[in-house]
């Protein structure tokens, strides 16, 4: 039985990903802050084991990795991201945009290294993070529809442009280890990010999404793709 893990496995997309790969007959070890307001992750069936997770806490990452000693990890699911209100010049909270930085690029580069070993351990051998389309420096154009919908939204746009490069990299670095990486854009859904009038369910763009991971070759390790496979220009 393969295994994932994933990180913010509370709602939306981590969620969607915990009861599909569940339904599938894999091993789901989810994540998120705070297990004990996670109804809807305990609900699922299938083999899901609940772990409490805050990612931008470094030190309870590698707690994580030492109580799953041992353990194999088919599947890293580097889903946990944060975002708070768009800012543009004028109004930059840098407080907030460390925070960010934190949660979005750095956490996704501590969790694949504290779990590295597991992942190499493993039969797939895969590492994939939830990035976005406001992640690509070619698109952060003032014509692009992102920039219309979004506006400049800096410290997201800024923080996942740098988990597209720790993915990029990542995939140079890991490959003699046979470790197959990538960053996923989950397209416009309806979460709470991205709101009731978004174009995709939950269930739409994870089933895209784990597509792509499925036919992950070693020749697209470190790409970036659209949720329709498309890759993407960084």
């Amino acid at each position: 039985m393969p295994t994932v893990l994933i990180t913010g496995s509370n709602s939306g997309l981590g969620l969607e990903f915990a009861r599909q790969y569940a339904d599938r007959g894999w091993r789901v070890l989810a994540t998120c802050r705070r297990p004990e307001a996670a109804a809807d992750l305990e609900a699922l069936a299938g083999d899901i084991e609940v772990r409490g997770l805050d990612v931008a806490d470094f030190d309870a990452i590698d707690r994580l990795a030492a109580r799953l000693d041992g353990t194999p990890i088919d599947l890293l699911v580097l889903n946990a991201g944060r975002t708070r209100r768009p800012q543009q010049i004028g109004n930059m909270d840098y407080d907030d945009f460390a925070e960010i930085f934190r949660v979005n690029t750095m956490a996704p580069l501590k969790l694949a290294e504290a779990l590295v070993d597991h992942v190499a351990a493993s039969e797939h051998k895969k590492i994939v993070a939830i990035s976005s389309r406001l992640g690509s420096i070619t698109f952060a154009t003032a014509d692009d529809r992102t920039f219309e919908l979004r506006g400049p939204y800096y410290p997201y746009r800024v923080t996942k442009a740098g988990l597209n490069m720790v993915m990029r990299t990542m995939a140079a670095e890991l490959a003699p280890r046979g470790i197959l990486t990538a960053a996923l854009c989950p397209g416009w859904v309806r979460t709470r990010m991205g709101g009731d009038n978004a174009t995709y369910s939950t269930t739409e763009s994870v089933g895209w999404m784990r597509g792509i991971i499925e036919r992950l070759t070693a020749q697209d390790s470190g790409a970036f793709f659209s949720h329709e496979g498309e890759k993407y220009p960084f």
